[in-house]
This record gives structure tokens, sequence and C-alpha cells, in this order.
């Protein structure tokens, strides 16, 4: 339908028309929306809109996740919009996620007017709150009016909303917008239109046209100069000092906090989501597979490598062995650095948490230090013998990996540092996730790498990654495991749909493979039934449904060549990696015996 040829009659669509275009003069450039009824004035109002590009997704929850997706990869707001019910219900997974991965959704629930709810009315829910605590805002739109004040009213709440979505720390918003029928264009008898020349506050209000009607600008957090120099200060006095750098999108910290490490000669424990064990950044003081040697009880209980003082920026990094090492030092002052007002700190070590913007604050930091260079104390050794352990895990890695005689999903996520510049991988949880910070070193190109950390969950993942590649120049590679794709097959039907180039690699372990490390394992009564879950599932079927092109590899020199003829295909490109979750236990704790064996050489030659 198009909307250009269509006159408007009915107010509603006045009152729309303004808030669709106060949300696109507010930086929204991509709407996601699921059909339905209740939400056609939203559905064609962002039709009528060139300045928008329209999504179309078919199930709700999967929407949610694909539009999480583009406004993570984007770092711009992202409207998702859908009819009333339960409708709204399936995007809470996805808003959830927003919330504590600090993503901006706009989420707009369509709904039935006052006099229709909470009594009988069909398809009618209580949406007022409908996601609780999670998005920074929630407000319920007023019923649409075309009068003056109402328009001036629609273009605020759209411009708010963008606002808050995005101010730091950005996060999803819910506007809950109810309509009265007729909900299409169709006029509505005793209420006439005003002039247009009277449905135009930007116009008439002489607002700039190409600018909002109303924009929230944010000042980053800073630290004042003084708290700036007695940091400084302090931090100059230890010798023994760590950085680590937990998940974070941000492409612009990692130079800064690199020159940080520099000046103080700390080294950096990077996870993998950090976006900074690749990139053209110095990565010198980078140290990529501490959750490896970490696992060596004589290294993390050495007084050589006891630290004096810790710094954290980030989310809590991924690996368990890092938090142990860390409460094995209760006493060791632990900094943590948010850039807004969230409290990233399930340590509770921590002596100060730091509110302020990261790589403001590294560039701060790094300038006070350098009035400090007479006095900060330098203890070469220390970061060296934190390098030569990252140096000879990797070698010990490697070569562990190359003796083995079968695929092991720890070598997939390794050999993703063969990802061509400016390509985005984006990673399931669960076991994908922690192979990634074990066996993942980085790259000296630009990668980004992403994954659904906030809540952690396993569903919606294959919607988030196309989200992503929807939205990215280069090209978009998944690794998910096997439940978790089966968790969000509805979800490739955004490739198909919008024509999307992806390579999608399974781990197919046929169930939950992370259990299999877990204490559970230890109880083998009806594990299998509870925490194993096989599932038997064939996906080839499925991605050939979609449109896609399916390859189930048997060993390593069929994987290599196939994942790298597929970033070079159009379209959707899945490999299935069929692997035994019994035997890829024992192949990880081979692995760590390699480690275990190198760190022991280690001290032997010292």
């Amino acid at each position: 339908m198009n909307m250009s040829n269509i006159k408007i009659e009915n107010p509603t669509y006045a009152y729309v028309a303004a808030f669709v275009d106060e949300l696109a003069r507010s930086g929204v450039h991509n709407v996601v929306i699921c059909p339905g009824s209740r939400s056609t004035p939203l559905a064609y109002g962002f039709a009528a809109n060139p300045a928008l590009k329209i999504w179309m997704e078919y199930d709700e929850r999967s929407a949610g996740f694909f539009a999480l997706g583009m406004a993570k990869a984007s770092q711009r707001p992202v409207a998702l919009v859908c009819t009333s019910g339960t409708a709204a219900a399936n995007f809470m997974p996805a808003v959830v996620e927003a919330h504590y991965s600090h993503i901006p959704l706009i989420v707009l629930t369509a709904d039935r007017p006052p006099e229709l709810r909470d009594n009988g009315a069909p398809q009618a829910i209580d949406q007022n709150r409908l996601f609780g605590s999670y998005p920074k805002w929630f407000a319920e739109a007023a019923l649409p009016e075309a009068t003056n004040d109402m328009l001036r009213y629609a273009r605020t709440i759209a411009g708010r909303a963008a606002g808050i979505a995005l101010a730091s720390p950005a996060g999803p918003v819910h506007l809950n917008m109810p309509f009265r029928e007729p909900l299409t264009p169709a006029p509505i008898p005793g209420q006439p239109l005003p002039p247009e020349s009277e449905r135009d506050p930007v116009a008439w209000q002489g607002r700039p046209a190409n600018q909002p009607y109303v924009k929230l600008e944010q000042a980053p957090r800073r630290l004042v100069a003084g708290e700036v120099r007695k940091l400084a200060g302090e931090l100059a006095k230890y010798e023994r000092g760590l950085i680590i750098c937990g998940p974070q999108d941000s492409l612009s910290l990692a130079e800064p906090l690199t020159q940080l490490a520099e000046i103080l000669n700390f080294p950096i424990l990077a996870d993998p989501l950090s976006q900074l064990r690749s990139g053209p950044h110095d990565r010198s003081r980078v140290i990529s597979n501490y959750d490896a040697f970490l696992r060596d009880s004589r290294f993390a209980s050495s007084d050589e490598f006891q630290p004096e003082i810790v710094i954290r920026f980030g989310a809590m990094p991924t690996a368990k062995p890092l938090l142990l090492f860390l409460k094995k030092y209760p006493d060791c002052p632990q900094i943590v650095i948010d850039g807004g007002d969230g409290w990233n700190e399930p340590t509770m070590l921590a002596e100060r948490m730091i509110h302020a913007e990261p790589g403001q604050l590294c560039r701060d930091l790094v300038s006070a230090l350098i009035g400090f260079s007479e006095n900060i104390r330098r203890a070469a050794s220390w970061r060296a013998s934190w390098q030569e352990v990252s140096q000879r895990t990797t070698k010990a890695l490697a070569e562990a990996m190359d003796e083995l005689p079968q695929l092991f999903e720890g070598r997939v996520l390794a050999e993703m540092a063969t990802l061509p510049e400016n390509a985005t991988l984006f990673v399931g949880n669960s076991m994908p996730i922690r192979d990634l910070d074990s066996f993942f070193g980085g790259s000296d190109k630009p990668l980004r790498v992403l994954c659904n950390r906030g809540a952690n969950g396993i569903d919606g993942v294959v919607s988030s990654a196309l989200g992503v590649a929807a939205v990215s120049f280069g090209p978009t590679v998944l690794v998910l495991g096997d439940l978790s794709a089966y968790h969000d097959l509805n979800g490739l039907l955004a490739a198909k749909l919008h024509q999307l180039n992806i390579t999608i690699v399974i781990l197919n372990n046929d169930g939950g493979g992370i259990f299999s490390f877990l204490p559970q394992a230890g109880y083998p009564d009806n594990f299998e039934q509870l925490f194993g879950t096989p599932h038997g599932l064939d996906f080839e079927p499925v991605v050939k449904m979609y449109g896609g092109n399916f390859e189930r590899i048997q060993d390593w020199a069929e994987f290599q060549s196939t994942f790298q003829r597929s970033l070079k295909s159009d379209g959707l490109q899945v490999i299935e990696v069929p692997t035994n979750r019994a035997s890829n236990v024992t192949l990880h704790r081979q692995m760590w015996a390699a480690v275990y064996q190198a760190l022991e050489l280690t001290t032997v030659a010292r």
C-alpha cells in the first residue's frame, strides 16, 4: 500500500505521522514490524516515511532479537512494533537482554483503548509496564488526536524515547500506544482534520525542518581534574598491576586503554568481547588466553603473579578461572570503571566504583600520569612474566590442536582468527563463548566480536546475528550450539525475507554440551534425560526450507575449505560441525594438560 497516494482524513494518522517523522528526525533509521491489526496505524505510518527502512518479521520473539542485533551493531536506536495481546509479551526476552547489554531499543506495542480493557474484549491483556523494570522509560501514549497540542505531544514523546534509549547507559524504552477504530486511514465521522498548515508544529513554530523537534543531549561523565590527578598518583605507586577488560561494544576504547597500559606497564587481560583482542592498536600488552593458564592452580597461587592493584573495565569477564583468581586475593584493591549507572561487580571485592566514560578517563589518566613519570614504579619483569606465560600457552594449545585426529569445537573458535578485515563474529552463549575465550587469540585485522552476554541466554541468537548482518558492511559469522540453533529456527526466515548474507556454524553435539563440564555430570542417573537432552534433529531440511545452503563437514580440512568458501558466498550459508559431547570433554582436558605441561617447563626453566 503506497501511503503517499492516500489522502489522510483520519486524525489518528496525522498523530502517527508526526510521531514517526520525529523518530526519523531523532536518528532512528530502522524499524522492525510484526504484522497485526491493532498496530495498523503504526505500520502504515512507518511505511509512508521514506527516511525509514522497514524490516518485516513474522515471529515476535525473533523480531525482538533481530531488532536488538541491529541496534547492537549500529549503536543506534531501532524501533520495534507489534500488535496488542500476547504478541507484545514475546518481546520480553529481547527487552531483558537489551536492558543488561545496554542496547537502545524503542519498543512500540499497539493496544486497545481503555474502554476495551479488562472486560473480555479479544486480544487484550494488561500491557502497561508489561516489561517490568527492564525499560529505562515507560509511558502509555495518549489516544491520538490531530490538535496542535497533541501533535506537539506526539513529537515530544518520540524525541524523548529516542533520546532516552541512546543516552548512557543505553537501553530499551517502551511506549504502549492505544488506538481506536477505524484503524485504517478511513475518515472518522464528526472528527474532521484541521487544515494541513496547522498540523506541522515543526513548520509553524519556526523549528528547522531538518532537525528534531526536541533533542536530548547528554554530557559525558568525567572525573574532575583533581580526582584524576589523585587517582593517577595512586596508580603510579604500584609495580604489579592488572588491567582487566570485560565485554563491551565500544570500538573506541582500545586505543586509550592500551595507552594507559603502556604508561603503567600493566598487562591487559582482555575478554573476547572486549574488542581488544583484534585490531590495529598496540596489542603487545594484551593477554588473550588467560582462561587456559589460570586453570593451573600452581600459576593462580604463585606469589610471582599476585597483583597489587586491579583496574577493571566493562562487564564481568566470561572466564570463571579469572573470577576464582581474583577471589584468591580479596585484599588486592580493585577499581571498577563503569560508563553509566551500573554495578558490574559480582565479585563483591571492589573498593571503588567509578562512573565515568571509560575512554575519556583513560586519556585523562595518561595525561595526568605523564606528570608522575619519575614516580611510576615500573616492574619490567612483571609484564614480561605474564607475556611469557601467555606465549607458552598459545604455543601449547596450537600444537595440541594440530595433533588432534578428530573435530574439536575449540579449534573452530580458534579458526575465527582467520576472518577477513572488518568481519563481525557473533558467538552463542553456553560453550561457544567459553571456547572463544580459551582458544581465540585475536588478529591484527579489525574484527568485531559480539554476543548476547547481558542475560547469557541461548534464545534469539540466530535473529540477533541476522540483525547484525542487516546493518554490517563486512561479512557476518555466527557460531552457536545445536540447542541454541533449535531455539531460534524461526529466525532464519529473516535471511530469506531480506536476502541477508551470513555464515552460520552449528556445533552439533546433539544436546546440552556444557552440562558435561558441570557438577551435574557427576550424577549419571537421569543425566541424559534432564541435562544431556539429545534431540536427534537434522538441520539440513530446515535450512533448505529457508533457502539456505547446508554443509555437514567430516574433518578439519573440509571445515577450513568450506568455511572460507562460505565467506565469499551470498545468502544463508550453514555449516554443521558434528561432535560428541563425551569426547569433547576429553579433548578439552587434553588442551588443559598441554598448557599445564608447558607452564611446568616454564617453572623449571626459572
